[in-house]
Formats: structure tokens, C-alpha cells, sequence
């Protein structure tokens, strides 16, 4: 291993450890407190005024992407160009986003950059690793957006430029969610549509409850795009490399970075909520695993236990908060995280006991927004007694 490959790991580590320890990876049950988000403003205000619109931002990570692919046609890369655009356009970008929320994402890509240039690291390895890490870039800039939201609800105009400003950063992303589609037979860029459009009436209606509704769908939708391409089966990149690493090491090793970095976009959310489920899928995924070690179904299990424990956490917090605001944001939570594994769902469950689930989980939330306790308390048994089987089931 090379000083600087091994110098990319440590930092790729470090951003790891900052991003468990953080309290705003979940940006739907913390918001950071006033005094906190005014300072923040206070100490990126000058940066946040040079930063690039979001589509020009989006143009920029394409047009680095388009020059580093260059590698996987055994074509040199002009690692100079990737940088200064990355310096000049992006990095910005990416360093209020360590600001906020608790990471080393910045360090992790120019030390990748560096290396590809170096020759110290393989320029597709170097690809994949800058390719999906800008694109966790842009989901986590879509959940700042979304808390600026939160934060200047009421002044209408602010409020549809920042989500404006999110349907942009989207673009980055959307071209994995048709991917995932494709491969899947998923509709999650229809769901994707809808949150957004569910959201933009929301605003005009000065309807708060409405748009975090549909902001839920986005969120946790983007989350399943990223469960489906590093984890699931049977074309999350756990299974790929798996596969490649009986004939081609090299590709293995790719597909595995391709896993990792699809991973850190969830990673955080999983580890504050089920950390040792999180701890073991990061260790298959870990650029320095032996390919040849890793376990598909180690993954995948553990992807299935820690999304099943979140649900079961969202519905505890659903039946506290019952009655207010907060109640159906819970109940949707819970329905989109059994949604994020309803393919897994009909292979431990069967295809109808986990028809029946998906329909509990949907009537739990119209009971919610509903304020129907009553029927709520009824439905929640069968929601928990479920959940509860899939995490012993998937161990």
C-alpha cells in the first residue's frame, strides 16, 4: 500500500469517525439550535455569497466526472483541469457541508485527487470516489436547503428559492436514481417527483405539515437509491465485487470503492440510529478489506436490521408526538423505511406478509395525520410484532 493511499484511508477514517459522532446527520429529528445557525450564517456568509448557483455546480461536478472517466477507457486523465474545477467550483461547496454537518469530505477528495494524479491510486478507483462523494455532497446540500426552509418558513419567496435551489442539486443525483429503476423495476424517480411537487404546493399554501410530508419522500426515497446501489440484492455493489473478486481483483477492488462511497451517504444516518449495524456493513466496504472477504449477505442483513430497528424508532416517536405536527412526519418515516426494504421484506417475510405490513404502515399514517388514536393503537402491535421479526430474521 502507498504513503498515499494510505494517507487517503486515514482521512477517509477520520471522516467517518466525525460523521458518527455528529448530531445533525439526521436532519429530521435535530435542528440546530438558533444561536448555532446564527453563527454559522455569521462565519459563511461571505462564502455562501461567492458560491456557484447550483447549476453551475451541478455542470462543474459533470464536467469533472466526464474528464475522469477518461480512465475507464484507458485514456490519461488531466487530473490538473479536475482539480482546478474542483477548487474553484466545488470545493466551496463541499467544506460549508463539513461545517455542518461534523465530516472531512473535502480532505478525503483532494488527498483521492492528489493520488490519481500521483499515479498512486487508480484513476477509475479515483473516479468512482469523487463521482459518488460529490453526489452525498449534493443530497446533503438538498437537506440543508430543506432546513433553510424549515427555518424561513412564512416568507414565501425565501422559501421557494431554496426550493428551487434543492430541485437543482437534485439533477446531480437523479441520473442514480434512474439507474437503480432500471435495475430494480423501481419507480423512485416518480416518487422523487412527487415529494417535490407535494412540497411546492405545500408552500404555496403555507402548508408546513404538507411539506415536510413530501420532504420525507425525497429524503428517505434518495436513501433507498443509495441502499439499492451499495447494498441490496441482487445488483448493490457488496453483491458486484463479491462476484468480481472470484476472477478480477482490480475490478473487485473498483466496485468496492463504488460501494463504500455510495454507503457514506447513508452511513451516518444508520450509525446514529443503529450503530453496529452500520459498523459492520462499513467494515465489508472498508478500502482496505481483502474483496475476497467480503460477504454479500453480511451487508445486506445488516442493511435490513438497521432499517427495520429505524422504522420501529420512528413509531415510538410517532405514538409520542401523537397529535402533533410531528406525529405523521414519524408515521411517515416508518412507512418509507419499510418501503426502502420491500424486496428484502417479501423474502423474509413473504410476498403477503409483507403486503400486509406495507398496508399496516400506510394506514398507521392516515390514522396520524387523521389524529385517529384509536385506530392508530390498533394498527401498532402488528407494525411492531413485524418490524421485530425481520430484525431476528435478518440476522
Amino acid at each position: 500500500m502507498s504513503v498515499k493511499w494510505t494517507a487517503l484511508a486515514l482521512s477517509l477514517s477520520t471522516a467517518l469517525i466525525f460523521a458518527g459522532c455528529s448530531n445533525s446527520a439526521d436532519t429530521n429529528k435535530e435542528e440546530t439550535s438558533k444561536k448555532e445557525s446564527t453563527e454559522k450564517k455569521v462565519e459563511n456568509e461571505s462564502a455562501e455569497k461567492e458560491a456557484a448557483s447550483p447549476e453551475a455546480s451541478v455542470q462543474a461536478y459533470k464536467d469533472a466526472v466526464a474528464e475522469l472517466e477518461k480512465a475507464k477507457e484507458g485514456k490519461e486523465v488531466d487530473f490538473d483541469k479536475v482539480t482546478k474545477i474542483y477548487e474553484e467550483q466545488l470545493q466551496e461547496l463541499v467544506k460549508q457541508r463539513d461545517a455542518e454537518f461534523d465530516e472531512q469530505i473535502d480532505p478525503a477528495i483532494t488527498t483521492a485527487l492528489a493520488a490519481g494524479k500521483n499515479k498512486e491510486m487508480d484513476a477509475v478507483i479515483v473516479k468512482q470516489l469523487f463521482d459518488k462523494l460529490m453526489q452525498k455532497e449534493f443530497f446533503q446540500t438538498m437537506r440543508h436547503e430543506f432546513a433553510e426552509i424549515d427555518e424561513h418558513w412564512g416568507d414565501k419567496e425565501e422559501v421557494m428559492e431554496e426550493y428551487e435551489e434543492a430541485q437543482a442539486f437534485y439533477t446531480a443525483v437523479q441520473g442514480t436514481v434512474q439507474k437503480r429503476d432500471a435495475a430494480y423495476g423501481t419507480k423512485m424517480e416518480d416518487a422523487i417527483a412527487g415529494g417535490f411537487s407535494e412540497m411546492k404546493a405545500a408552500i404555496e399554501k403555507e402548508d408546513k405539515l404538507a411539506f415536510g410530508l413530501g420532504k420525507q419522500v425525497v429524503d428517505k426515497t434518495l436513501m433507498k437509491t443509495f441502499y439499492l446501489a451499495a447494498g441490496a440484492k441482487p445488483h448493490g455493489y457488496a453483491t458486484k465485487l463479491s462476484e468480481a473478486a472470484k476472477t478480477d481483483a482490480e475490478e473487485a477492488k473498483v466496485e468496492q470503492a463504488e460501494g463504500w462511497a455510495f454507503y457514506q451517504s447513508v452511513y451516518p444516518y444508520l450509525k446514529k440510529n443503529a450503530p453496529e449495524d452500520a459498523d459492520d456493513i462499513l467494515k465489508q466496504f472498508d478500502l482496505e478489506t481483502d474483496v475476497k472477504s467480503v460477504d454479500p449477505e453480511v451487508v445486506n442483513k445488516a442493511f435490513v436490521r438497521g432499517f427495520a430497528k429505524i422504522a420501529l424508532h420512528e413509531y415510538e416517536e410517532s405514538t409520542e408526538n401523537f397529535g402533533k405536527e410531528k406525529g405523521p412526519i414519524y408515521a411517515i418515516e416508518g412507512a418509507l423505511f419499510i418501503n426502502m426494504i420491500e424486496s428484502d421484506l417479501k423474502e423474509i417475510l413473504g410476498e403477503r406478509e409483507a403486503a400486509d405490513l406495507a398496508a399496516a404502515a400506510q394506514s398507521y399514517l392516515e390514522a396520524a395525520k387523521a389524529n385517529n388514536k384509536e385506530e392508530a393503537d390498533k394498527i401498532l402491535p402488528k407494525l411492531e410484532e413485524t418490524l421485530n421479526k425481520v430484525v431476528e430474521q435478518a440476522k
